[in-house]
């Protein structure tokens, strides 16, 4: 039930009552819910891989064709969308700071990880009609900056001592 209320909020941002709604959402569940986006994002690719007829793994049989995908791109996919949301995170740290709001890696890790919602849903369903190019990402990627400079401007400015 969290899950989808995270997920209906998500896909709501950047409205200010919705980014401090996610923001009190725990950071365990954030990261849950990344996993499963991940996994939902990886369907096209597993659909592929297990209906290829030709090829390495070709031959191989359903569990381990499964096996072999878990290991092979859906670690690695995770991994790598977690240290690129973690360098993000920290990059918008430094944004947040030259916007004078006060804004831990923390709350931008999460934020981030909300505006690939959208993104990564819409990859999903389009990849399972046909094939997407690598042009995607850099679309994809503006519309999360996109997204981030609106948030960073929903929290308010620093105090001035």
């Amino acid at each position: 039930m969290l899950l989808w209320k995270t997920f209906l909020l998500s896909i709501k941002l950047p409205a200010k009552q919705v980014v401090f709604h996610l923001n009190r959402i725990p950071m365990d569940i954030t990261v849950f819910y990344m996993f499963i986006l991940l996994f939902i994002v990886s369907i096209p690719s597993l659909i592929d891989q297990l209906t290829r007829s030709t090829g390495i793994g070709s031959d191989m049989n359903v569990i381990f064709k499964l096996i072999y995908f878990f290991i092979f791109y859906y670690l690695p996919l995770t991994i790598m969308v977690f240290l690129f949301i973690t360098f993000l995170g920290y990059l918008f740290t430094w944004v947040a700071k030259l916007m004078h709001r006060k804004l831990k890696l923390q709350i931008l890790w999460k934020m981030i990880a909300y505006t690939t919602t959208i993104p990564f849903i819409l990859y999903t369903v389009v990849a399972l009609i046909y094939p997407i190019e690598d042009t995607y990402l850099l679309l994809s990627l503006v519309w999360t900056f996109l997204l981030l400079f609106n948030i960073i401007k929903v929290y308010p400015k620093r105090m001035k001592s």
